[in-house]
């Protein structure tokens, strides 16, 4: 790797190691704190069920999520494969929902992913589908459901209630996996014409304690309008307020890195979508949408559906309520950023070697052959390129002595001799610029895609978090963890994998001789080590990634660099990066 191809790699990617490495790896084990103890809220609540909201009775307390459940509302068991939690019978609301297949931490005492909490609680997340009547909100409706009903998948329940002389009937159902289907059915037994208006709504009360709040991920409000795709963070919203959307097809919702709560409208319906916040000491931030209204007639009866989904944000059960239930761009719940035409065919490629071979860090090394043999005619150029280089050096040498006090006539003659040759000295550069976009695309897909949390490869227990092991603790032995050293401690965790990938930058940079100037030298012999650093934070399967790229990579550069003719001596590039001359008969042919 010469000079040119260095200075790239290094300007290409500083600033998204630093930002890794300086702010990320700090705020990780904040995260994983938080996620496992939200921090308490204080503060008054507001019931969010619709535009003119006021405060209700009791809201303004501020319970642990135990004793908000506790309170002597009525509630709707629910019970499936992968949720467990109730429905609140008054205002039929969504606000009790655990991830029974989902655990914040591989510990073996790690409690499963609370997603909806009662708006009552310290942290709560809710959701409903509601329908209001002559403009009366339905907030503090009391529903009756059969005495012992549970929701399950194979179980719908029917709740009812009687407001004067309208009759209103909801059909709750659930499937296996997150998707609940909420059905109204409303009778107008009066002697005159009621409006009807159905609206569906995700709420986070307050900005979340386990709040990531990283520059590459979104978090917040979220919504798909006929095609279009909206969202505020929570402090964009806070400062510069809602926004709203109107068309036919989509959703709206809340998200974070792996977890949605969604309120999805009948896809060929018009309605107004609004992302928007509360006034107040705690904010309300809301997702909603509001379809048309419907006038009942008297005796007359109408119908509405609505989805409501409380879930992980897997990519395939996304897709397939997308397929099956015509939802608009619902995979769009995951931030595949503005890079979204790599990350999307690079997960999609991932997954397909996940099916194939069991196992997400197999995917991984398989990914990095294909973009290998994706990217070959441009290495191959650019390894040529070196090899012509390194044919060339003893001239170039004999031009930098000639011409040490005339910089000027120095590049003249050394571009002379590069065209003599024909070689393109800044085609090093080419294989590494070409490469950053799809390094940058990985690092985006293993971020933001649940698939590879808490997965596992040989002594690796989760890739999507950083190589569990350190030289620093003798990777184990000595008992205390490096990385909880302050400020630093990210920096510490250089475990088998960085090492494995220094050892493989350090391998590449001496298939060349190191350059004469001491100082570049010693600039050159540092590089790996300090990617090592850089890299000992990042997710172990793209420390993966790099070091299997890197080490065919030196596998390749050897091979078409001997092919070229050119004098490939390791060794001796070593003992001269320390100072010491090879010995003559090193080098003979």
């Amino acid at each position: 790797m010469d000079r040119n191809v260095i200075i790239a790699l290094v300007l290409s990617t500083l600033l998204l190691f630093g930002y890794e490495a300086l702010v990320l790896g700090p705020k990780r084990a904040a995260y994983l704190e938080a996620q496992e103890k939200a921090q308490a809220i204080a503060a008054e609540q507001m019931d969010p069920a619709d535009a003119g909201e006021t405060f209700l009775p009791g809201t303004e307390r501020s319970l642990s999520r135990e004793q908000a459940l506790a309170e002597g509302t009525a509630r709707l068991p629910i019970e499936t494969p992968t949720l467990s939690g109730s429905v609140n019978l008054e205002g039929l609301l969504f606000d009790d929902l655990i991830l029974k297949t989902y655990r914040a931490t591989l510990a073996a005492d790690s409690p499963p992913i609370v997603l909806l909490s009662p708006r009552t609680a310290t942290t709560p997340q809710f959701m409903r589908a509601g329908l209001s009547i002559g403009g009366v909100s339905d907030r503090t409706a009391r529903w009756q459901a059969p005495e012992g009903a549970v929701l399950t998948p194979k179980t719908p329940v029917i709740v009812t209630r009687q407001e004067g002389d309208i009759q209103y009937r909801a059909t709750l159902a659930v499937d296996e996996q997150f998707m609940f289907r909420v059905t109204y059915e409303v009778t107008n037994g009066s002697g005159e014409t009621v409006v009807a208006q159905p609206y569906g709504a995700a709420y986070q009360r307050g900005i979340p304690a386990d709040l990531q709040n990283f520059m590459i991920l979104f978090e917040g409000p979220i919504g798909v309008v006929d095609h279009r795709l909206m969202d505020r963070k929570y402090k964009k919203l806070l400062s510069g307020g809602g926004i709203e959307d109107r068309g036919s097809g989509g959703w709206v919702g809340i998200t974070d890195k792996y977890w949605l709560s969604a309120a999805i409208p009948p896809q060929d319906t018009p309605f107004k979508a609004e992302l928007d916040v509360t006034d107040g000491a705690i904010p309300l931030f809301r997702a909603s949408y509001l379809l048309e209204t419907q006038s009942i007639a008297p005796g007359a009866t109408i119908r509405t559906e609505a989805y409501l989904y409380g879930g992980s944000k897997e990519v395939e059960v996304l897709r397939m309520y997308q397929d099956q239930l015509g939802i608009d761009r619902f995979v769009w719940a995951v931030d595949w950023g503005h890079f979204s035409f790599l990350t999307r065919p690079i997960f999609g490629i991932l997954a397909f070697f996940e099916g194939l071979t069991g196992n997400w860090g197999v995917a991984i090394l398989l990914l990095t052959l294909v973009i290998k043999a994706v990217l070959f005619p441009l290495a191959n150029m650019s390894y040529k390129s070196m090899a012509g280089m390194k044919k060339v050096q003893p001239e170039l040498m004999k031009i930098r002595e000639r011409y040490t006090d005339d910089k000027t006539k120095q590049q003249q003659e050394m571009m002379a001799l590069y065209k003599k040759h024909k070689i393109n000295p800044a085609a090093g550069c080419l294989p590494v610029l070409a490469q950053m976009p799809i390094f940058y695309a990985l690092y985006k897909t293993l971020f933001v895609t649940i698939e590879l949390r808490h997965e596992p490869f040989l002594y690796i227990p989760d890739l999507s978090e950083q190589d569990p092991t350190s030289v620093f603790n003798l990777f184990g032995l000595l008992p205390f963890d490096p990385t909880t050293v302050p400020l630093i401690g990210s920096f510490l965790g250089i475990g088998i994998l960085p090492l494995l990938m220094g050892a493989a930058m350090f391998v590449q940079l001496k298939l060349n001789p190191p350059p004469p100037d001491p100082t570049q030298r010693m600039i050159f012999g540092l590089m790996p080590l300090i990617f090592m650093f850089i890299f000992a934070p990042f997710a172990a399967g793209l420390v993966l990634y790099w070091f299997w790229n890197t080490f065919l990579s030196v596998i390749q550069q050897y091979i078409i660099m001997k092919r070229q003719g050119a004098d490939v001596d390791i060794l001796g590039n070593i003992k001269q990066s320390f100072g010491k001359a090879p010995q003559a008969n090193d080098n003979k042919a």
